[in-house]
């Protein structure tokens, strides 16, 4: 006899019985009709219908269609990330070690020699909803944004060090960087350090040596952005690497410099790395010397969009310039004036560079579209008095997969292009 399923039940709209079905796995608050029999009005959730915050709950149609199965999130506007359509899943412990294993699995085919330092979970990509794990050798950093996967937590990170173990690497700490506000939509805690659990360490300094591409870098997982470094442009460093030898580069929103040593190393004659944060620039700077490239490079803390005029102004000699911003926008309802920061310098670097010149210029934001940036690119040009040559147009790497079903997922976009 078939055992009943002990999860609660909500009841959505056509629309969101739409999407569920294309295959995209978030349930929004005001496409609930009820919990629990109980009815839900205007998106708030029904404190009698008697569900816990992060539980399991089995989604229907107005039809009584089983549709899937997902993490409840009461205070987010998310209110359900769907796990799975398998009306008979369990969601113990073997099935997030199923999911762990199979992004591994997933990264040791992609990556090969670069898996030592790759995204091994990204989030819903991955089936494991608002978790990033990224890996710095034998080190995790992870950033966890979904309050169901909060509570399971302790299972996937024993998972992942028991898969890792498979490789041969010991891990010795994890990491977590659970800072960004969206946890307090969620209902968590803002929080940072290492993760205390009885099979995994904790190391004496947060800081890791790491190589990409043939260049050393040390990586802070304490106080580096996101969860570090930034992993997804590694092949793109690349590209541009093979592009710059001889030129005169100007790499703006360095960071740690990792754009701007691909082009060192690569041949360019000079490169100057500019960032806002002292902090990044001084990170560079050690990165450059630690590489030996100093004596080819020079670093600016100044805000670019100050310097781009003042560069212009003194006439100053580039032909190759990177933009490489953080993203200008996180939601769509300011996506009008990220189009404008984008833009605009997107504009200065274009009349910056002479005919023949090259630019590296990229968006880490999914609400800037693809053809919102293609667009404002067009729009840069015609006002610099530039057309564009399309060299290459490329995504994040590989380890940062793309669900074909969830927009969300494809972020990263990445133009070489030449002035004529």
């Amino acid at each position: 006899m078939k055992q009943e399923r002990a999860f609660a039940r909500a009841v959505v709209t056509e629309k969101a019985e739409g999407a569920i079905k294309r295959g995209h796995p978030w349930v929004y608050d005001t496409e609930i009709l009820e919990y629990n029999g109980t009815a839900a009005k205007d998106g708030a959730f029904p404190e009698d219908a008697g569900i816990e915050n992060g539980a399991l709950v089995d989604v229907f149609s107005q039809k009584s269609r089983y549709l899937g199965t997902g993490f409840l999130s009461k205070s987010s506007k998310i209110r359900i990330r769907i796990l799975s359509n398998n009306a008979n899943e369990a969601f113990g412990d073997a099935f997030w070690q199923r999911r762990v294993r199979y992004a591994l699995d997933m990264r040791r085919t992609v990556m090969q020699d670069d898996y030592a330092c790759c995204r091994l979970i990204f989030g819903e990509a991955d089936g494991i909803p608002g978790l990033t794990v990224d890996r710095y050798e034998d080190i995790l950093s992870t950033e966890v944004l979904s309050y169901g996967t909060e509570q399971v937590k302790d299972i996937i990170y024993r998972a992942l060090v028991d898969e890792l173990q498979k490789d041969g690497v010991t891990v010795r700490g994890i990491f977590e960087r659970n800072e960004a506000k969206i946890r307090e939509l969620e209902g968590l805690p803002l929080e940072k350090g290492w993760y205390q659990g009885d099979f995994v360490g904790t190391p004496d300094s947060p800081r890791v040596g790491i190589c990409e591409n043939g260049i050393r870098y040390t990586v802070d997982v304490e106080n580096g952005q996101k969860t570090g470094f930034f992993l997804d442009q590694k092949y793109n460093r690349l590209a541009v690497s093979k592009l710059a030898r001889g030129m005169k580069v100007l790499d703006c929103f360095t960071h740690t410099g990792s754009f701007a040593l691909n082009a060192a190393r690569g041949g360019a004659e000079h490169v100057t790395a500019v960032d806002v944060s002292q902090f990044a620039v001084d990170t560079a700077e050690e990165n450059a010397r630690i590489n030996g490239l100093s004596d080819r490079m020079d670093f600016v803390c100044a805000d670019v969009f100050d310097l781009l005029p003042k560069l212009a102004e003194e006439h100053a000699d580039y032909n190759f310039i990177i933009l490489d911003p953080p993203a200008f926008t996180k939601s769509r309802k300011t996506t009008d004036n990220a189009k404008r920061g984008y833009k605009e310098i997107n504009y200065r670097a274009m009349k910056m560079l002479p005919r023949g010149g090259y630019l590296a210029t990229c968006s880490c934001s999914h609400f800037m579209p693809n053809e919102l940036f293609r667009k404002m690119l067009l729009e840069a040009a015609h006002d610099a008095g530039v057309t564009l040559r399309l060299i290459e147009e490329r995504r994040a790497a590989p380890d940062h997969p793309v669900a074909m079903t969830i927009p969300e997922t494809d972020y990263l976009k990445f133009y070489l292009l030449q002035i004529v």
